[in-house]
């Protein structure tokens, strides 16, 4: 009870300190905040166009019925795999026909139809990597049947790279502001073990130890980096509001990351506070 009372009498005595401290490291955790909600769309974007990364099998014309069923069968019994298709000569071109109507010229008065059947291969999430999407064809290819089997090796590729550079630039760039943050409030609690050096001195001169003169500045971190990081959401809120409206419509990011923002917040509060009082501490 100590240390909460003297950690809020100290907010009392210079709240001016604290809320600026708390808007220092509000604007530190805005910016990781901004870069959040652009990763967060962009991880979405990713993931509604990796859902339809699939493996697609096209037939050779003579391919019997049994070993069609033989071969779903066998596709299907793959860790990687979902769901399997099968598409008949008529129903590609009638999707062709759909979906290309452009060409509608091409597909009148043909004699026979050029296209080929095919199976059409859905993956599980966590299979659509480069590597298990060209496991999955090259086990395809095996069939003396299939004729050829297509996937969009680049574009898969591609997609990949995209989530590692995000996930990557997410960690170095949240990172570097979460030092930032910490520098900031390591500053702040140095700035208060300072103001009250008499206070402590004589706390020291009664008996009291390090740990009972620390427990107040950190519970004073914590909540300082905990209003920090609930001023970065709002500051976040309104630019994400700002955005959608005049540029492009974006998605929030869910509740569990704004509450890691805050926890976040405090925790790195706690841990600068901690640092700073074990270093300015024997400087009193």
């Amino acid at each position: 009870m100590h240390a909460f009372r003297e950690a809020a009498n100290a907010v009392r005595r210079a709240p001016f300190l604290t809320v600026l401290s708390a808007a220092m490291v509000a604007l530190a955790l805005y910016v990781v905040g901004i870069f959040g909600v652009a990763t967060f769309n962009l991880h979405q974007a990713l993931q509604r166009i990796e859902e339809r990364v699939e493996v697609v099998a096209y037939l050779r014309d003579g391919a019997r019925p049994s070993e069609i069923t033989l071969l779903e069968e066998d596709v299907l019994r793959m860790e990687e795999v979902r769901g399997v298709r099968f598409v008949s000569k008529e129903d590609a071109l009638e999707a062709a026909r759909r979906d290309l109507p452009e060409f509608e010229e091409l597909f009148v008065g043909l004699d026979s139809n050029p296209l080929p059947a095919s199976i059409e291969i859905e993956l599980l999430e966590g299979f659509r990597t480069p590597n298990a999407v060209a496991r999955v064809a090259e086990r395809l290819t095996i069939y003396p049947f299939v004729e050829d089997v297509r996937y969009g090796q680049e574009w898969v590729d591609r997609l990949y790279l995209l989530q590692r550079i995000g996930g990557l630039a997410t960690l170095i760039l949240g990172g570097a502001f979460a030092v930032v943050a910490a520098l900031i409030i390591g500053t702040a609690i140095r700035i208060a073990i300072f103001a009250r050096r008499e206070e402590i001195f004589v706390m020291r001169l009664v008996g009291a130890t390090n740990g009972f003169v620390r427990r107040p500045f950190l519970l004073e971190g914590a909540f300082t980096g905990a209003l920090g990081g609930a001023m970065a959401v709002g500051f976040t809120w309104f630019t994400y509001q700002l955005i959608s409206r005049a540029i492009f419509r974006l998605e929030w990011i869910p509740l569990s990351w704004i509450l890691s923002g805050v926890a976040g917040g405090a925790l790195f509060g706690l841990m600068a506070s901690g640092l700073a009082v074990r270093r300015y501490l024997q400087e009193v």
